[in-house]
């Protein structure tokens, strides 16, 4: 009777420690995802580029980006409504998150023509690293895109578009994104990427690097500025400096939806895009109106 009373009280102590440890492991990992600094950027793009950001698990998202033709320059002004008249490229797509951290999205260009046109572009995005106080300083993601254009063939042979074979439709970006997150306002981002294109002209390089920088600078708690900035390395002479993509935003979150109104030099959206082919210089009038909706549905 003495021996059962015995192996009774140290069960009872036992099971007490565990759940003590159990208690505390929870309690940790509350303390732990409280301290989880969230929403470094509004939405999963800044302007052109992606944000560290990604969709949480189940959430699918429809966007339609819309971008017009020049301002000003010779191609805009008054003639063309500033612009309003022409449609330099449209972009629908549907994008979802497997994970909290990882995300694939689907989309449909029409191509700004220079040289593709009758884009399909796909991605894949992971969260590697989420900033926490104290704990870790940057959130930090990997993002792989791929394009595609099935526009017709060029029977002149001089042309990219000609695409001697299949796998020269095909264009490849890489990119670190890495961010960080000042108090409630401020959020800062920088963005190396790689663009690797199969054909090209004569006098252009397969592979291009790039830096992508960005920053968003909150207004209110649902509205916010944003600059988006990429350099391209190269010794091109058909790329001049001041004829790198460069984006200022107002963006608006109301619940389940994203606006953003921007302007921007670049024509095409993704990075094996506006990367490559942007020409257009800002200080000839040759930027352009753009905006994009992006609508929220939460999965079960």
């Amino acid at each position: 009777m003495k021996q059962f009373c015995t192996l009774l009280a140290l069960l009872s102590l036992a099971q007490a420690t565990f759940s003590q440890e159990e208690n505390t492991a929870d309690s940790a990992a509350i303390v732990e995802e409280l301290n989880v600094i969230s929403e470094t950027f509004s939405s999963t793009r800044i302007i052109n580029g992606h944000s560290i950001e990604t969709l949480n698990k189940g959430v699918l998202e429809f966007r339609v980006e819309h971008r017009f033709g020049d301002i000003a320059g010779t191609a805009g002004g008054v003639q063309t409504l500033f612009g309003l008249d022409n449609s330099a490229d449209i972009r629908i797509a549907f994008e979802y998150g497997i994970t909290d951290k990882m995300m694939i999205g689907l989309g449909r260009s029409k191509g700004t023509g220079s040289p593709y046109k009758s884009l399909i572009d796909g991605f894949a995005k992971y969260r590697v690293l989420e900033q926490t106080k104290g704990k870790i300083p940057l959130s930090l993601a990997m993002i792989g895109t791929t394009s595609y254009s099935y526009m017709k063939a060029s029977e002149d042979i001089s042309q990219v578009s000609h695409f001697p074979e299949w796998k020269h439709r095909f264009a490849y970006s890489l990119q670190v994104n890495v961010a960080r997150k000042f108090g409630e306002r401020l959020s800062l981002a920088l963005m190396p990427t790689m663009v690797h294109r199969n054909y090209v002209a004569a006098d252009d390089v397969n592979t291009l690097f790039a830096l992508g920088g960005a920053a968003r600078c909150g207004i209110t708690s649902t509205t916010s500025i944003l600059v988006e900035y990429y350099h391209v390395f190269s010794n091109s002479s058909f790329r001049p400096t001041n004829t790198q993509s460069l984006g200022v935003a107002f963006e608006w979150i109301t619940f389940g939806h994203n606006f953003t109104v921007h302007l921007t030099n670049s024509k095409g959206f993704g990075e094996t895009q506006f990367i490559p082919y942007t020409y257009e210089d800002w200080l000839k009038g040759q930027f352009r109106l753009g905006f994009c909706i992006g609508r929220k549905f939460q999965g079960e």
